[in-house]
């Protein structure tokens, strides 16, 4: 069974840091690009940042590029995702995804997403 769990998600100040985990199985994670997508309360999913199987390519969505920085540790069989800067707009579910069937950069379907981590900024 595919498992993908988010972890790290909480309440910062504008300003602050997080950083995102995902801890995958049930597959070959070190043979699979992945990605992170967001939705806010009321909006539609937004796709976030992508990485390949072997780290040799990063994208970002314009809204986090520079601010954000995805990696990924394939001996742990985890994900990361290093937020600083942090808006309010930046404010959502956070869900690491598996891109089965789509590009890093696109959103994958709904059943290859983890369950989710809430991100709050706030002050």
């Amino acid at each position: 069974e595919v498992q993908l769990v988010e972890s790290g998600g909480a309440m910062v100040q504008p300003g602050g840091a997080l950083t995102l985990s995902c801890t995958a199985s049930g597959f070959t994670f070190s043979s699979s690009g992945m990605t992170w997508v967001r939705q806010a309360p009321g909006k539609g999913p937004e796709w976030v940042a992508g990485i390949t199987s072997d780290s040799g390519r990063t994208d970002y969505a314009g809204s986090v590029k520079g601010r954000f920085t995805l990696s990924r540790d394939n001996a742990r069989n985890t994900l990361y995702l290093q937020m600083s800067s942090l808006k309010p707009e930046d404010t959502a579910l956070y869900y690491c995804a598996a891109p089965w069937g789509v590009t890093i950069t696109e959103v994958p379907p709904r059943r290859y997403w983890g369950q989710g981590t809430q991100v709050t900024v706030s002050s």
